[in-house]
């Protein structure tokens, strides 16, 4: 009996080259509930993840914020290095002494602030119980806390924290454990408990509601320590060793070395120096497109591939320069290369929606990076603005002359050219809330999308896939059209779409 549509080795045969919207899955028999899909994935050869999510280095997209929240959700976040290298390693150790149910570096006021100052705080971050110390930083002499029972009817805002605030403590000392510190809350009926040396210095905060939140992470990624996970990004130049160093001495679980174009004997001698000097630390090198640039990046000892190159939303790679690849046809060959030698491979780059994810992991990759789909969360670095009554925050290719002038031009050997040539832009995306509520719904998505190919695992996938179980078939213009929302007078956006 003749199959329909095509192998994926039939369909990337074609003489051209192909993006995730140019071709479709077709379906499977489905004998089981989204539920019971699993979306564990190796990240590299010898990291695995719960869910095949991974955030950009991009300044715009991954700092602590996002790197916990994304690992809390089975993810990993990748640091990005557009900063100095003591700000780049204060982001990992936030993120390695992150403990849930403790806030590592809670926000802090001095009894001389006002209640208006609570104000703003409840209005930026939605949350009102401040330690107070005496100088109103962390690591100071702790004198008391202020929540809304304190200050909900105080008609003067402008009264200082020092007359309204309750100087009575329930406090437990530094190195006390979760489960001692929820009997203490508990017995205490209080909503935070701040966390003291022995010297009365504030060094922590419990929170109530965030040890009930953190009860809903049973995937978290974590290391052997039970500390979450996280990467960073270094370069190829002489000073990323010393950036290294520093990254190895925070416990980074993994580094991304990050050029634009992967497949360089700069690159290459990083990571023989990384093998050499930390051969337990997992490197992922890129990014790449062809099956000559992933020989020489394996041959030199990574243990994953960052597959794309010029395909995001504000990447101008592949029209300003010329060189690059259609990122469908990337993942798919450089997949099917780098599995020959168990390197697994990261599609990084153009992929706007739970489609393209599965569409990715359907041809190949084990993991998918992400930028644009990440950068309007509330977890992303910078703050919203309004424009035309819409609520967005800022996204910026790390090539656009804004992020360059910063200094990303790091990643495309442009440090040191009097002009720049951008391979990127700068913009803005919509709001999307918290990744607490829109990476779930990234992975039910997925989920569904796994039921109707018929597959419970990503495994299974990629066997079916080479197997050539998997079929496909490309999409015409008007099949792509008709795929999407067409023919209406008006229709109302999910708020994911």
């Amino acid at each position: 009996m003749t199959k329909d549509g095509l192998t994926a080795e039939e369909l990337f045969r074609l003489p051209h080259g192909l993006a995730y919207n140019d071709f479709i899955i077709l379906p499977g028999y489905i004998d089981f509930t989204p539920d019971e899909v699993n979306l564990e994935s190796q990240l590299t050869r010898n990291i695995r993840i719960k869910r095949p999510l991974i955030s950009s280095p991009m300044d715009t997209v991954t700092e602590s914020s996002m790197a916990i929240a994304l690992a809390l959700l089975g993810g990993i976040g990748i640091i990005h290095y557009n900063n100095t290298i003591e700000e780049q390693v204060k982001e990992v150790r936030k993120v390695k002494r992150f403990e849930n149910g403790f806030i590592a570096e809670p926000l802090v006021l001095s009894p001389e602030h006002t209640i208006r100052d609570i104000d703003c705080i409840k209005e930026k971050y939605g949350f009102s119980g401040i330690p107070i110390t005496m100088d109103g930083k962390l690591y100071s002499k702790l004198v008391g806390i202020v929540t809304n029972r304190d200050i909900d009817f105080e008609t003067d805002r402008s009264k200082k924290l020092k007359d309204v605030m309750t100087r009575d403590l329930i406090t437990a000392q530094h190195g006390v454990t979760l489960v001692e510190a929820n009997e203490i809350l508990k017995k205490s009926k209080k909503g935070k408990l701040p966390i003291v040396d022995e010297k009365g210095n504030l060094v922590a905060l419990m929170s109530r509601n965030d040890l009930l939140k953190n009860r809903e992470f049973p995937f978290a990624s974590k290391d052997a320590h039970k500390r979450l996970m996280v990467g960073a990004c270094i370069g190829t130049k002489a000073e990323d060793r010393e950036r290294l160093d520093e990254l190895v001495k925070a416990s980074v679980d993994v580094v991304v070395i990050d050029s634009a174009q992967g497949n360089s004997i700069f690159q290459i001698e990083m990571i023989q120096y990384i093998k050499k000097e930390y051969p337990s630390l997992d490197v992922i090198g890129g990014n790449v497109v062809t099956e000559e640039q992933c020989r020489n990046l394996i041959k030199a000892g990574v243990d994953a591939l960052r597959i794309g190159m010029g395909p995001g939303s504000i990447c101008t790679t592949q029209t300003t320069m010329a060189v690059g690849r259609p990122q469908a046809s990337a993942v798919y060959r450089c997949g099917k290369f780098a599995r020959q030698y168990g390197i697994p491979v990261i599609a990084d780059g153009g992929i706007a929606n739970i489609g393209h994810i599965a569409k990715a992991l359907s041809i190949g990759a084990s993991t998918t990076m992400m930028g644009s789909m990440f950068a309007g969360t509330s977890e992303a670095p910078g703050e919203y603005f309004y424009e035309n009554g819409v609520r967005l925050k800022k996204y910026r290719g790390m090539a656009s002359l804004e992020a360059m002038e910063k200094g990303g031009s790091k990643r495309y050997f442009a440090e040191e050219s009097k002009i720049k040539v951008a391979q990127g832009v700068s913009g803005a995306v919509l709001d999307k809330g918290s990744m607490l509520d829109y990476v779930p719904y990234l992975v039910q998505g997925l989920k569904h999308s796994f039921q109707d190919m018929g597959i419970r695992d990503i495994s299974l996938l990629h066997e079916k896939l080479y197997s050539g179980e998997l079929r496909f078939e490309l999409r015409s213009l008007s099949a792509q059209i008709e795929g999407g929302v067409h023919d209406m007078y008006s229709y109302k956006e999910p708020k994911y779409m």
